[in-house]
């Protein structure tokens, strides 16, 4: 059963959309299921300053990214690794240990959500990919 959090999270969709001025860009997809996620960024010296997606994607994907966005902006592209690198650890911890900043994350990836693991990193995934090219 989806959790009501997932739900309520996914519909926010405040940031979704197409940025027409973007700087960095991906598109990236979940060979496992077919989740696409596009990320379109604004990174002014170093620092997220506008975020919006595009997806066509599972309910957890789409938690994930809504959050992601949210959340990203006005952080350094370095706040960003740490935070992917923490995402990646958290499915594989007893306990969920997002730093205060990204604490909303907890929500969403825990080992409850362990087979969602891939649906719910895709949006983080295409994140670095974007500030990586």
């Amino acid at each position: 059963m989806i959790d009501k959090e997932i739900i309520k999270i996914a519909s926010n969709t405040i940031n979704h959309g197409v940025l027409k001025n973007h700087t960095h860009f991906s598109k990236l997809k979940n060979s496992i299921c077919g989740d696409v996620v596009k990320i379109y960024l604004i990174v002014e010296k170093g620092k997220i300053t506008n975020f919006k997606y595009e997806s066509e994607s599972c309910i957890y994907c789409q938690a994930s990214v809504s959050l992601l966005s949210r959340n990203a902006k006005n952080k350094t592209v370095e706040k960003i690794n740490n935070f992917a690198i923490q995402a990646n650890n958290c499915f594989d911890q007893s306990v969920n240990s997002f730093e205060k900043e990204w604490k909303e994350f907890n929500k969403i990836m825990s080992k409850n959500n362990i087979s969602r693991k891939e649906c719910l990193l895709l949006p983080i995934k295409t994140t670095l990919d974007a500030l990586n090219n």
